[in-house]
C-alpha cells in the first residue's frame, strides 16, 4: 500500500459506534485478537467492512495511477535493458491493482463502483503520484524511495486480519522488493557516473524525499482511523512508526552511494537509537490530497481517458463470457 490513511476525515472523526449484536461482535473481536483470518463469508462489523473497502480500493487505485509516472519513461529509457525492466515493473503494478480490486470485491463492492469513486474524486490514491517525473533519475528515485516506503507499509499487511487482502499482499511484496532494488541500482549507477549524472541523482532525491515521507500518512495524532485499524489488525504499525523505520533504513543507503538526504535537521540520536529528522510540510500533503498536486489533474485525466477508451474491450469480454456460458448450457442440455 502506498499510504496508510487518505480517508480525508478530520482528526477525531472516526466510525460511529457499532449497534451490531454484542455476541457476534465479541466473537469477531476474539478471532481478530487471536490473529485468525476473517474470510468473505464470515460475519464482520459494517465499520470493519467499510474500512477495508476504503483502504483496499485506495491501495488498488494507487497501484494503477502509479503506472503513469514511470510509464511516461518507457519509450525514453536509456537502453533496451532499462526499457525491458521498466516495462516489466509497470506491468507488475497493473497486476497489483487487479489483485487488490479482486480482494475488495469480496467485500461486496463492485469494480465499477470503485472506479467511479476514483474518477469522481470521492476515492483517493497515494499523494506521491501527483508529482512529475522530470528526468530518468526520477524513475530510480521512485523505485528506491517510493517502492521502498511501499514495502514497509505492505509487509505487515501480509498478516492483516482480512484473509483475501493478506494473501494478495504475499505476491505484491515479493514484486515490490524487486522494484525497490531496481530503483536503487539506477540511483547507484547514476551516483557513480559523470558529475552531471550524479547531480541528476541528487536532484531526484531532493525532490522525492519529502513526498516519500508523506506516503505513510498524517502523524498519528491526526490519523483518526489508525487506532481502530490497529485494534482490528488491519494495520500492524502506526504511521509514525513506519515513517521512522523508513528514515532509519534509507539514510544509510543514501550515504553508501554518496548522496545527501535534503534535510538539514537530520542527525543520529544515540539515546533513541534512531535518526531525528525535520518537520514535514503537512499543508502540502493536505493540498495534494485535495487535488492540488503538480500533476494531479493530468493524472486523473489520463486514468479517465484510459477507462473510457477501454470500454469496447470490457464490452467484448462480457459478450464473449455470455456466449461461452450459453454454449456450456446448451452442451449440458444435450
Amino acid at each position: 500500500m502506498y499510504t496508510t490513511d487518505l480517508s480525508g476525515k478530520p482528526a477525531g472523526q472516526a466510525e460511529p459506534p457499532s449497534e451490531e449484536p454484542a455476541e457476534l461482535l465479541a466473537r469477531f473481536e476474539a478471532r481478530v485478537a487471536a490473529d485468525e483470518f476473517i474470510e468473505p463469508k464470515d460475519w464482520m462489523p459494517e465499520a470493519y467492512r467499510k474500512t477495508l473497502v476504503r483502504q483496499i480500493s485506495q491501495h488498488a487505485h494507487s497501484e494503477v495511477v502509479g503506472m503513469l509516472p514511470e510509464g511516461n519513461w518507457i519509450t525514453r529509457a536509456p537502453s533496451l535493458k532499462r526499457k525491458a525492466v521498466l516495462l516489466a515493473k509497470v506491468q507488475d503494478e497493473g497486476g497489483h491493482g487487479l489483485y487488490l480490486y479482486c480482494a475488495a470485491e469480496t467485500l461486496g463492492t463492485s469494480r465499477q463502483e470503485m472506479i467511479d469513486a476514483l474518477h469522481s474524486g470521492r476515492a483517493k490514491y497515494s499523494t506521491i503520484f501527483n508529482y512529475p517525473t522530470l528526468s530518468w533519475a526520477d524513475v530510480g528515485a521512485i523505485g528506491w524511495l517510493v517502492d521502498g516506503a511501499a514495502i514497509l507499509n505492505q509487509v505487515p499487511l501480509q498478516r492483516t486480519s482480512y484473509g483475501p487482502y493478506a494473501r494478495a499482499m504475499v505476491r505484491v511484496c515479493k514484486e515490490e522488493s524487486f522494484h525497490q532494488r531496481q530503483g536503487y541500482e539506477i540511483m547507484m549507477t547514476l551516483a557513480a557516473g559523470t558529475p552531471a549524472q550524479k547531480r541528476m541523482a541528487q536532484d531526484a532525491l531532493d525532490r522525492w524525499w519529502w513526498p516519500s515521507l508523506m506516503m505513510f500518512g498524517p502523524p498519528d495524532e491526526a490519523s483518526p482511523n489508525s487506532a481502530q485499524s490497529i485494534r482490528w489488525r488491519i494495520k500492524r504499525e502506526t504511521n509514525d512508526e513506519l515513517r521512522q523505520k523508513f528514515v532509519d533504513i534509507t539514510v544509510p543507503q543514501a550515504e553508501a552511494i554518496g548522496l545527501q538526504v535534503p534535510d538539514p535537521a537530520l542527525c543520529w540520536n544515540e539515546a533513541r537509537g534512531h535518526y531525528d529528522f525535520g518537520a514535514i510540510d503537512w499543508e502540502e500533503f493536505r493540498a495534494v490530497i485535495r487535488g492540488e498536486g503538480p500533476v494531479a489533474k493530468e493524472r486523473m485525466a489520463a486514468r479517465t481517458k484510459a477507462w473510457e477508451d477501454g470500454a469496447w474491450v470490457r464490452a467484448a469480454a462480457e459478450a464473449h463470457a455470455v456466449k461461452q456460458a450459453a454454449r456450456r448450457q446448451a452442451e449440458a442440455a444435450e
